[in-house]
């Protein structure tokens, strides 16, 4: 495979990869002001790894236009290493307004952030979690999921969710219930503990459960005993779900 050395030939080759169908499907799921595509994760991964290194901090000062490009660029981020990610790291979250981008930019941070765990709660992680932007709150959270759910952290975690427990924004309250059915599934015992001292809102606690008995990880013992912790008289307004 050739090097992209342009980033204009890095549009050409995600714009040459479009599938119409799977833009469709796609755009039923991922709710964007930007320009959808049309082209597959996998794809795009095989497009940003043929840019030289080099490249990198070149192509990320170019403003991105369509979902994709936020995707590539992400994953580009993601290619540097710990210091110069954080650099970047701001950036590519004022650009992210919708889960996809969020979710799949965290998953690639989380790999660079192995030995620096402390100070990325402290210096990103905590600073996410207080913000007022509802996908800056998501990536906190994503972020707590998939690099903190460990007998070092659960207890931050319970912490920090506690402390947006009365968000309501439906990606919040999601990203809250994913993370705590990962909690449960690997600490059944101190996740269930915080569940019953919690505060969280009725619609939440329930789609944390429901996570939860979603997964093959848990025992059907488990997921009964959950099942009779659900809460009743869920409101209105809690039960109106959007697709994810």
């Amino acid at each position: 495979m050739n090097e992209i050395n342009k980033y204009q030939d890095l549009r050409t080759e995600l714009a040459g990869e479009s599938d119409e169908e799977y833009r469709e499907f796609a755009m039923k799921g991922i709710f964007s002001e930007r320009p959808f595509i049309g082209v597959r994760i996998p794809k795009i991964r095989e497009i940003v790894g043929r840019v030289p290194k080099d490249k990198i901090s070149e192509f990320i000062k170019i403003e991105p236009i369509a979902i994709e490009e936020v995707l590539a660029r992400g994953m580009l981020i993601c290619r540097l290493n710990y210091n110069e990610m954080l650099e970047q790291f701001d950036s590519q979250i004022s650009y992210i307004d919708n889960w996809c981008t969020c979710d799949i930019f965290c998953s690639g941070v989380s790999k660079l952030i192995k030995k620096h765990r402390e100070e990325f709660l402290d210096s990103k992680i905590d600073k996410l979690i207080e913000s007022k932007a509802e996908f800056s709150v998501r990536a906190g959270l994503v972020l707590l999921k998939v690099g903190y759910v460990d007998s070092d952290y659960l207890n931050v975690i319970f912490d920090r969710v506690e402390r947006l427990a009365s968000r309501k924004e439906y990606y919040v309250r999601m990203a809250i219930a994913w993370l705590l059915a990962e909690c449960f599934i690997k600490f059944p015992a101190a996740t269930t503990g915080y569940l019953v001292a919690s505060s969280l809102p009725k619609w939440t606690f329930n789609k944390t459960i429901s996570k939860v008995c979603d997964s093959y990880r848990v025992e059907p013992e488990e997921k009964e005993m959950l099942k009779k912790m659900r809460k009743t008289a869920v409101s209105e307004a809690d039960n109106k779900e959007t697709l994810v």
